[in-house]
């Protein structure tokens, strides 16, 4: 093996360790390879490299901005999935407020026999569904849209990560998204995200699942087409229910991306040191 590809499997195996030594989504912070990147973050989960992940991005830049290491409000990140802007002001309670860019979503119905692989491996008929279409959609990875018709039954589904492992990736999906409407003219929704291959069964928050959504949502008339932000509630079956805020940029109409943000709470003390050597080691 080439001195390039031991490197790549020790970077691999160091950054893993970490993700599984957690047991959830783990962000790292590099210096950028390019002059027109501020910084360079890789994301990983037990099983594997992830191309993005929202909240991980979210919360290195809180953590960043709190360490005094940002050099402005605006920075420019480098990703696997492209580049990603974040912008960070101070709130009115005086912590660091996060929004991050994704790209317009693109949303594609699945097939029938798809969708019903998919209600299979959830353990629900057709009769559980709103009636709105069962799509995959994508900003930064593929995730599937279930509309499920009542919040209860919602958070009642159980799964088999190994089951939703094959279906995923017989429908090219990176994770299994179900949701429910909670207050349409509130533009709030509960979800849950089963991955398709992470290391863990479920996920408590899952920003590019909500990014995801929410252009489903447009797709199929769910939201009225403008900026006013959108809640994606997600972990509540998991005892760590989370808030996602979603905001639609338009031009001319078109929808043109959204900024992804949330706020951040600290960990306890050991992980925050934890988070603070991850950082200082890789940059």
């Amino acid at each position: 093996m080439s001195r390039r590809g031991l490197r790549r499997r020790y970077e691999l195996r160091r950054h893993g360790d970490v993700a599984r030594r957690f047991g959830r989504e783990s962000g790292f912070v590099f210096s950028p390879k390019s002059g027109d990147y501020d910084f360079l973050f890789r994301f990983f989960v037990p099983n594997h490299e992830m191309e993005m992940c929202g909240h991980a991005t979210i919360g290195a830049l809180w953590v960043l901005m709190r360490q005094g290491r940002l050099p402005a409000d605006t920075v420019r990140i480098e990703t696997r999935s492209g580049p990603v802007t974040g912008f960070v002001t101070v709130g009115s309670d005086g912590q660091p407020a996060v929004e991050i860019t994704q790209p317009a979503g693109k949303v594609v119905p699945l097939r029938r026999d798809e969708e019903a692989e998919v209600l299979l491996v959830l353990g629900i008929g057709r009769e559980a569904l709103a009636p709105l279409p069962v799509h995959n959609a994508v900003t930064s990875r593929v995730k599937t849209l279930i509309p499920i018709n009542d919040r209860e039954r919602l958070n009642k589904l159980v799964t088999s990560a190994s089951d939703v492992e094959a279906v995923c990736r017989r429908i090219g999906s990176t994770g299994l998204y179900p949701y429910s409407t909670l207050d349409a003219e509130a533009r709030t929704f509960e979800a849950r995200q089963f991955p398709r291959s992470s290391g863990y069964p479920e996920d408590a928050a899952t920003g590019i699942a909500a990014a995801a959504l929410v252009f489903g949502l447009l797709n199929d008339r769910s939201v009225a087409p403008d900026d006013r932000i959108i809640r994606v509630l997600q972990g509540r079956a998991m005892g760590r229910l989370s808030e996602i805020r979603v905001r639609v940029g338009f031009a001319d109409g078109r929808a043109v991306g959204c900024l992804l943000g949330g706020t951040v709470s600290p960990a306890d003390a050991a992980m925050q040191s934890d988070v603070a050597w991850a950082i200082d080691a890789a940059m």
